[in-house]
């Protein structure tokens, strides 16, 4: 019999138990930790995992914001845009999926649908056939333009659709209603997107906005995630432009320029006009004007505004700047004598005139009115050269008009120390000194409007998306010469049309004060001398109440230059700004001063 020694032995555990414990334990590790990385991972995205995945994960459509319209004075459209959509496929993604799910907003739930379903509804929107929609969206080409110039509303509704691989992607299209009108100044898009010349390019960075964007996820499997991300970033359309110009007498004056240009021959012609009392450019013509919906079809050279871009000698139209400073310098008056002879010679250089005369009594207003380059000398040499250099620069030669154009010329001012024994005297009649067409306009406005100069103004406002108008303001106003200076002014233009050498500028009913002006034109092949003439005319009314001026210019017209006229188109021209605007025909008597002396 066994002894007992009182100790209790432990009991043996199998083997089999002990590793299914083991086995237990290890898979309760595991799963510990496969839940605390699912929980670091998904519940507190320590590295942001889940948000690059989601970036991964989002596809961006840029939409294209409305470019901005360009207007006339009354709101008559010459450019405008429309946003329109081209429909582009990755075969690769649409050709394998036969089925898709979308969103069903009628019952607001996902709803699968087929390709063929799908296809159809695209078709049906587009208005193609199905089955040619098919092929065009079977292949493997990762990106394929389906159907172009698809309209905003329609552009929505396929969104909607969701179908795989299809996107949308915006395009802007610009469009010139009134073709070549103001088509210089308007400018054109080039490859349909960015200003390329006049408005378009200067103004470019309001008209064009800024863009919108929509994000949406698209799946590994390149499917777009219907209950996904779906953000809307709208894009803010750029402001219009309102202009000062009036579209038809726009047109007017480029028709009766270029009639008169391919009559005479000329290389090219301008005219202009503006309102006095408020600097308004309302018409600013140019010859051969591009049309902005094919400007390839004109030369380079015509694409542009020559009124602000060519500079040249302006010729007599200059003496009234000379009359004007020497009124306003108290040197000699309107009714002055000048005893002038057949030619003048003063320091070595002589002068004469494009008529034939002896010596004669000429009173200052009469050396304007006859366009006399002797006279003109004889009197202005009273000016110091400083004096001549200072009354140019104070009526504006040498500084660009700033109007928003591009390639605004400033002209060429020499400086007066820099003048050789020739230059400093004509100067006084528009020769050795160069001005585009609209800074002579800009000196002729200020004696018209009492002896302040204001501004030319081409735009007028910008309008915002929403409809707010914000006035685009102009430079202070400058006092030039007094208004009494500027009254005798007009007195000796009035009487240049009245009594002197310029009477086809008149107008029934209107009292009309003007100069000309000839000037030779330097060759453009570099060739020395001169080829051909610049012909220019310059005028304003009603003398009574001035209020526009208008100025005509052609560049080497063919004939006899002394027998070629503006006056036609100048008189054209006035008169339709005068019928346009209402403005009532001239009252009292007009200014007559006597031309010679006794």
């Amino acid at each position: 019999m066994a002894q007992n020694t009182g100790k209790a032995r432990k009991a043996k555990v199998p083997s089999a138990t002990r590793r299914l414990r083991l086995g237990l334990g290890v898979m309760l590790t595991l799963l510990l930790v496969v839940g605390g990385k699912l929980f670091l991972v998904q519940g507190l995205d320590v590295g942001g995992m889940a948000e690059a995945a989601l970036q991964n994960r989002l596809t961006p459509i840029e939409l294209p914001a409305e470019r901005g319209s360009i207007l006339d004075a009354n709101g008559t459209v010459l450019a405008s845009s429309v946003i329109r959509y081209n429909v582009v496929v990755d075969q690769r993604v649409n050709t394998k999926t036969e089925t898709f799910r979308r969103f069903d907003e009628r019952t607001e739930e996902l709803v699968e649908v087929s390709r063929d379903q799908g296809i159809s509804d695209l078709a049906a929107l587009l208005g193609m056939d199905a089955s040619a929609l098919k092929d065009a969206l079977t292949g493997q080409k990762p990106y394929y333009i389906v159907a172009k110039d698809v309209k905003p509303d329609i552009e929505d509704r396929i969104s909607k659709l969701q179908i795989p691989g299809i996107v949308t992607v915006g395009t802007s299209k610009r469009v010139y209603p009134n073709g070549s009108v103001a088509g210089g100044i308007v400018g054109f898009l080039q490859d349909g997107t960015t200003g390329q010349a006049g408005l378009e390019q200067t103004q470019d960075g309001i008209l064009k906005g800024t863009p919108g964007k929509r994000l949406f996820e698209i799946g590994a499997d390149g499917l777009r995630i219907p209950v996904g991300v779906d953000q809307l970033t709208p894009a803010v359309n750029g402001k219009d432009i309102k202009l000062t110009l009036n579209s038809d007498l726009q047109y007017f004056a480029q028709q009766a320029i270029q009639s008169q240009r391919d009559k005479l021959s000329a290389e090219w012609g301008v005219v202009i006009v503006q309102d006095i009392k408020t600097g308004d450019i309302i018409a600013m013509a140019d010859t051969n004007s591009p049309d902005p919906n094919d400007p390839g079809k004109v030369d380079a050279q015509d694409r542009g505004v020559r009124a602000v871009t060519a500079a040249y000698e302006p010729g007599s139209v200059e003496k009234m700047i000379t009359a004007a400073a020497l009124i306003e310098e108290g040197k000699s008056s309107p009714l002055e004598k000048f005893t002038i002879p057949s030619s003048y010679t003063v320091n070595g250089q002589t002068f004469n005139d494009a008529f034939a005369h002896g010596t004669e009594d000429r009173t200052l207003a009469g050396i304007l009115g006859w366009s006399m380059n002797t006279g003109t000398v004889m009197a202005g040499q009273r000016l110091s050269k400083e004096q001549r250099y200072n009354w140019l620069k104070k009526f504006g030669i040498g500084e660009a008009p700033d109007i928003g154009l591009p390639a605004e010329a400033k002209g060429i001012l020499t400086p007066h120390e820099q003048w050789d024994g020739r230059q400093e005297y004509t100067v006084l009649f528009g020769q050795g000194v160069s001005q585009s067409t609209l800074q002579t306009v800009r000196a002729f406005q200020s004696v018209a409007n009492d002896g302040v100069m204001l501004q030319p103004r081409l735009i007028d406002s910008y309008i915002t998306p929403d409809g707010v108008e914000e006035k685009v303001p102009a430079k202070e106003p400058r006092q030039i010469v007094s208004a009494d200076t500027a009254k005798q002014v007009r007195d000796i233009l009035e009487s240049a049309v009245t009594e002197g050498q310029i009477k086809e500028a008149g107008l029934d009913g209107y009292r009309v004060g003007a100069k000309t002006g000839t000037s030779q034109s330097p060759c453009d092949d570099g060739t020395a001398g001169f080829c051909g003439f610049t012909a220019s005319m310059v005028g304003m009314a009603p003398m009574d109440d001035p209020r526009f001026i208008v100025e005509v210019v052609l560049q080497r017209p063919k004939g006899d230059i002394y027998g070629i006229s503006n006056g036609p188109v100048f008189r054209s021209v006035m008169s339709q700004a005068l019928r346009t605007y209402n403005v009532p025909p001239s009252k009292g008597q007009p200014v007559r001063l006597p031309q010679y002396a006794k």
